[in-house]
């Protein structure tokens, strides 16, 4: 899945503030000059109007990310920074706060430029906008993107406009509508995407240095590997950077089992067994194909179980409406392909099932993808439960990765019921 849609997703799917555990590390020019954080959003002396529009959106309190980039953002005189942290940290509603903050709604001309790498983000982007900013009624938003024209001569009077590159860029130096001379406060958001689409990167420096050095420049990362450091130092000298630590995926709070099968009907017998047997509450299950995925949400839709499923030829949209009424809790069954094994975050997720393992081209464990898979159930410390249901072709495959992870998968026998039950408990 591209970057740019996984990120869409968790967009979408984020409508309260992921609690993460990750460190937050600040990495600034002058060591000795104090740093400041926040508890709550009472302390940045923000307009009551931006305050209440906080509270709408269901921020109680800034998350970890927030208690330290807003008072760097808001500061006087302004600082540029890097910021890199996961979907669903808040690091959208930050950026939006301090465009609306830094937005003079007595001044009729673009003054706050973010530019996010495609058409669907900087809509997204938009929308928390509107809902932060549902109080500054005098502030407004236009997008510079793909089918919203503007014709040369034409008069922007909204302070905040959001957009992507090729479009931001045909406003500027072709329709002469854009005045980047004006703006005093640039964002970039999802970098390693922008690094990521050809192109990109390329016109978003050509856009930073049309823009006049007193201009504040926010940037904003999922990750901060050396492809993203490397264009952060094109575009920000200096920067203060507030990273999170990369949370790893690891084995170690999940314990592993497996169970030999015939065939895929006896792989769904023994998946029923299991259902049965286990108070398993929402559960996703991974299939290498979409039609093995299509076969097996049939059968457990008519055996009366609420089944949800995630392949690859939904729409971005319909995929995040799938997560988002599984996290709801309106379906307790996730079955998806590939697609859903990174990148993704459903934080009540406890047990994790492979119908069979997922192999590479070469019919090779595919070591990587078993990895994400099974994380899915061990998220933010939880402690999670993983089964594979393997053929009896495919076992050498299990030790395999049994040998690559140094760890252990236990063998259950799928219609020892005892077996089972005392597992769950």
């Amino acid at each position: 899945v591209p970057l740019a849609e996984l990120s869409l997703m968790n967009k979408l799917i984020h409508t309260s503030l992921v609690e993460s555990n990750q460190h937050v590390e600040i990495l600034q020019r002058d060591p000795s000059s104090p740093l400041f954080s926040i508890k709550t959003f009472e302390e940045l002396s923000l307009k009551e109007e931006l305050l209440h529009g906080v509270y709408m959106m269901g921020f109680n309190r800034p998350s970890k990310i927030q208690e330290q980039a807003l008072p760097l953002m808001l500061a006087y005189p302004p600082q540029n920074l890097i910021a890199q942290s996961q979907s669903g940290t808040g690091k959208t509603a930050a950026f939006v706060l301090a465009m609306l903050s830094r937005a003079n709604a007595k001044e009729k001309y673009p003054q706050c430029l973010c530019l996010a790498p495609t058409y669907e983000l900087a809509l997204q982007i938009g929308q928390v906008v509107r809902a932060i900013g549902k109080f500054c009624t005098d502030i407004k938003v236009n997008y510079a993107v793909r089918g919203n024209q503007v014709l040369k001569g034409t008069v922007l009077e909204e302070q905040i406009i959001i957009g992507t590159p090729g479009t931001v860029l045909d406003w500027c130096f072709k329709q002469r509508v854009l005045d980047l001379a004006k703006i005093s406060l640039f964002v970039l958001d999802e970098a390693d995407i922008m690094i990521d689409t050809q192109g990109l990167s390329c016109q978003s420096i050509r856009i930073h240095r049309a823009l006049p050095k007193s201009c504040q420049v926010l940037m904003f990362s999922a990750t901060f590997k050396e492809p993203v450091r490397d264009f952060a130092e094109r575009i920000i000298p200096d920067p203060i950077v507030i990273k999170l630590r990369e949370e790893e995926l690891t084995l170690s709070n999940i314990r592993q089992y497996f169970m030999v099968c015939q065939s895929s009907d006896e792989q769904y017998r023994a998946l029923c067994n299991l259902y049965g047997s286990f108070t398993i509450g929402q559960v996703m299950i991974f299939c290498q194909t979409r039609r093995l995925a299509g076969w097996l949400a049939g059968k457990m839709s008519q055996d009366g179980h609420q089944v949800a499923i995630l392949t690859a030829e939904l729409t971005v949209v319909q995929r995040a409406s799938v997560i988002q009424r599984f996290r709801e809790g309106k379906e307790k069954v996730l079955i998806a392909t590939n697609v859903c094994a990174r990148g993704i975050d459903v934080q009540q997720v406890t047990t994790v099932v492979n119908f069979g393992l997922p192999v590479d081209q070469g019919g090779e464990p595919d070591f990587e993808t078993y990895l994400h898979r099974i994380g899915r159930a061990g998220r933010f410390g939880h402690r999670g439960i993983a089964f594979t249901m393997v053929e009896t072709g495919t076992v050498g495959l299990l030790h395999k990765i049994e040998e690559h992870f140094q760890t252990t998968i236990k063998q259950l026998d799928p219609y020892d019921m005892d077996e089972l039950e005392k597992l769950a408990t």
